[in-house]
């Protein structure tokens, strides 16, 4: 497993923020940029609700799955949590302007495509082992390589969506309240 990816692994949350302080100092919102930011960010927080809800527990600074997670937003492909990431940042840039667009594309294209998604791959391969490169095989990392038919029922707890993504929901909603607010200020 790449020493490197289970670094930034552990400090995504960190510079996830460090992220958002500079898309928040390079914000310069006007016009219709946050009625197309806005979808975005909402989109890419209800698929990581969707996402979050068919797995048992995925907050932590180490890696770890206690199960093959292969339905739900998952038969769609592999890494929904991400996308829905994605979406958030990519609306937030949206919404400040073209050099945070830029600085999202740089950063979010080498955190998750070079470092962290390699290690996680790695990590479920060797956990979950011809089970996992099946699943790889017919999923994309993050574009879908088809439908996923009846893949896509599987197990979905309501009570998790509290306990994991509560953090998410808050910083998203208060981060998208603050870009916004560079309206005036």
């Amino acid at each position: 497993m790449n020493n490197t990816g289970q670094k930034v692994f552990r400090l995504r949350g960190g510079i996830w923020t460090i992220f958002f302080v500079a898309v928040l100092f390079l914000a310069r919102p006007y016009g219709a940029r946050p009625l197309i930011g806005i979808p975005l960010v909402v989109i890419g927080q209800g698929i990581r609700l969707w996402a979050s809800g068919c797995i048992v527990k995925y907050r932590g600074e180490e890696l770890q799955a206690l199960r093959l997670t292969t339905w739900g937003p998952y038969s769609i492909i592999r890494n929904p949590l991400y996308i829905g990431n994605g979406l958030i940042g990519l609306g937030w840039s949206l919404i400040a302007g073209w050099s945070a667009v830029i600085l999202f594309i740089v950063l979010f294209g080498l955190m998750y495509n070079y470092f962290i998604v390699p290690s996680e791959e790695s990590f479920l391969e060797n956990k979950f082992g011809e089970r996992y490169i099946n699943y790889k095989n017919r999923t994309g990392r993050f574009i879908p390589r088809g439908f996923p038919g009846k893949d896509i029922y599987g197990p979905f707890d309501r009570s998790i969506l509290w306990k994991s993504e509560r953090h998410s929901i808050i910083v998203t909603v208060l981060g998208t309240i603050l870009i916004i607010s560079r309206l005036w200020w």
